[in-house]
């Protein structure tokens, strides 16, 4: 069921400044647009990596689950990794079936894919993201 890692989800209170650290301490040059995800009240913004992406999320207001991650780690920090699974209806089915915990339902992520996260006492302490393999071309 486990697939590539698709990215790593890093918390930040500014997009804008993140991706200036990225482009000017590490050198990255494939950097997208930011776009809104209204629903999780979010904006994002991918830059890619040789083998994966990093995705830089910043909260909207003071009500986006970021904002409770931010008002921890003022300055920002790992939030999650993100996995992809042929099938997320399945992955959330095995994964039930097994014990964990699965924070609500699958809903369509910034990749325009299904996803759901894993509670992360079940994960080590990590909060793991599955998302449905999204098609060529998708973000």
């Amino acid at each position: 069921m486990l697939g590539r890692l698709n990215h790593v989800g890093i918390a930040t209170p500014s997009i804008a400044r993140a991706v200036e650290t990225y482009r000017t301490l590490l050198g990255a040059d494939a950097i997208g647009e930011p776009f809104d995800l209204p629903a999780q009240g979010v904006k994002v913004c991918f830059i890619d990596a040789p083998n994966t992406q990093i995705e830089l999320i910043e909260p909207y207001d003071d009500t986006s689950p970021i904002a409770g991650f931010l008002k921890k780690n003022p300055a920002g920090g790992q939030h999650h990794v993100c996995f992809e699974v042929p099938d997320i209806h399945a992955a959330v089915a095995d994964l039930r079936a097994k014990g964990a915990t699965i924070l609500g339902e699958p809903r369509i992520g910034a990749h325009g894919t299904p996803i759901v996260f894993v509670h992360p006492r079940d994960m080590g302490g990590v909060l793991v993201e599955l998302m449905e393999t999204p098609q060529e071309g998708a973000h």
